[in-house]
């Protein structure tokens, strides 16, 4: 299994969902170019302008290890990314598995609703230009609620905070305005959408749009709230996730 975690967290992100599976699979956990214990150094903005750039880096690890029926499981942007490497290479993957994932943040109606207008993504930007400590304290609380506990939502906050400022900002800019809407009915990979039931950054709506474009796939709706239910919610996520497994 190979772990994707999201925008501005590390490998460190899934220390809760890691040991049910220590057991019965090989597990592969990195940290993408530019977040966790990666090397800054070997961050460059022109190849990390996409998400692409991460993929291709996961394509050639996976192959460097001579890996093969690989079963990916993305967090978020992680998850687009598994999407990006299972079409490029439908070779070295046999599932793709995401929570809380988009092609596309951004609303373009009436046909899709991504949950953000380029005001939003403006005033976000803005502020974590301006305050960091106070975009990091803001956001954290918005992709998890301290109803869905308090300490968990700390550590969201603190995974913010540890990361590298400049690096974030192209980071996130980047992720809320791509769209890989065209590339879902490209996929032919096993596809298992998991969906918190109310995530402040990816309606519903998202996971059902995609449903309904990658052929064959299925989605599982869990009753967490929040866009990071493996944080607050481990147990659901893991039930969720030994369902879907091939």
């Amino acid at each position: 299994m190979l772990f994707i975690h999201g925008f501005a967290s590390s490998q460190q992100t899934w220390q809760w969902i890691t040991p049910a599976f220590e057991r019965t699979h090989t597990l592969i956990l990195v940290d993408l170019v530019g977040s966790g214990n990666s090397d800054l150094q070997a961050y460059k903005e022109e190849r990390y302008s996409s998400l692409m750039g991460h993929a291709d880096d996961l394509i050639a690890l996976c192959d460097a290890l001579e890996l093969q029926e690989i079963t990916i499981f993305g967090h978020s942007v992680g998850g687009t990314i598994g999407l990006l490497l299972a079409k490029k290479r439908p070779d070295l993957v046999q599932q793709v598995i995401m929570i809380g994932a988009s092609p596309r943040y951004l609303n373009d109606l009436p046909s899709y609703h991504g949950g953000f207008e380029r005001e939003d993504v403006a005033q976000i930007l803005e502020m974590m230009e301006l305050n960091y400590v106070g975009w990091a304290s803001h956001l954290s609380s918005v992709a998890l609620p301290a109803s869905e506990g308090e300490s968990q939502t700390k550590y969201v906050e603190a995974s913010f905070l540890s990361s590298n400022p400049k690096v974030t900002y192209q980071f996130l800019e980047m992720t809320l305005l791509v769209d890989y809407r065209d590339i879902l009915k490209e996929v032919t990979t096993d596809t298992v959408i998991i969906q918190c039931s109310d995530d402040s950054f990816v309606p519903i709506e998202v996971a059902e749009y995609m449903v309904n474009e990658i052929k064959g796939s299925t989605l599982h709706i869990l009753s967490s709230k929040g866009h990071y239910p493996h944080v607050s919610n481990p147990e659901e996520t893991v039930k969720a996730i030994k369902l879907s497994l091939k």
